[in-house]
């Protein structure tokens, strides 16, 4: 299939839904200040939901990356390569803005500010440095536009009855919801910032579908190998 169908088809349902997230995202930075931001989103807490967001963030620690190991149970090698080279290249493309701009996280931006208490989590080990961009957010969201990459290219290479179709578009939306958890987790935790996690969320989207675009073919070329090649051999007599 050609990859721009596939780009295309994605930025359709998964990347419409994220860039009208993103819109709202960077409309409430533009309303609010940082610190009165920060407290709007993250002033409701109770046990439930701080035992949630604490188990769901470290999921971008090495859960995720297991995950993405398991097309190799299906020999699928490059599937898991594009995952790692996605992760390569926006973790590099992270670790250079971290380290360039080099911004305070919340714990020490509300030290400055003694009129205002900054809700935490217990049992959370708190950073106070490198705020910017999360990587976290960054890896929740390479990890869910790939599956929706590699989704789209295997739904979209068959025709499906409109049932199929709702499920599709569906799955696409579960994943988009999932890395916005993720990133929303990091604000609930008081690691990072709005600005932090939208910056990451950026990355983590834009790298997985750069890459598809100038390496698509080679992931998918041995695919359409094996194809044409069960599709010769049923023609000959």
């Amino acid at each position: 299939m050609n990859k721009r169908i596939v780009i295309k088809k994605i930025l359709s349902v998964y990347g419409a839904a994220y860039l009208i997230l993103l819109a709202y995202v960077l409309v409430l930075q533009f309303i609010y200040p940082k610190l009165e931001l920060h407290l709007l989103l993250n002033s409701h807490h109770n046990s439930l939901q701080d035992m949630f967001f604490t188990y769901y963030s470290l999921l971008a620690e090495w859960p995720l990356y297991v995950l993405a190991l398991l097309p190799l149970l299906w020999k699928k090698i490059k599937i898991t390569a594009f995952f790692a080279l996605c992760e390569l290249t926006g973790g590099a493309i992270l670790q250079i803005l971290k380290h360039t701009i080099n911004m305070e996280r919340p714990v020490s931006a509300f030290e400055h500010c003694q009129n205002m208490v900054l809700p935490l989590v217990d049992g959370i080990d708190m950073h106070c440095s490198n705020s910017f961009p999360s990587g976290h957010a960054s890896t929740f969201f390479v990890f869910c536009t790939c599956c929706a990459l590699v989704l789209t290219y295997h739904y979209k290479r068959q025709q499906h009855s409109r049932k199929t179709w709702v499920l599709f578009n569906a799955a696409l939306l579960v994943l988009l919801t999932m890395a916005t958890l993720g990133a929303y987790s990091r604000i609930y935790l008081s690691q990072h910032f709005l600005s932090d996690v939208c910056m990451g969320s950026v990355i983590g989207f834009t790298t997985p579908c750069l890459m598809f675009y100038f390496i698509g073919n080679k992931i998918l070329r041995p695919q359409a190998n094996q194809e044409n090649s069960c599709s010769s051999s049923r023609q000959t007599p």
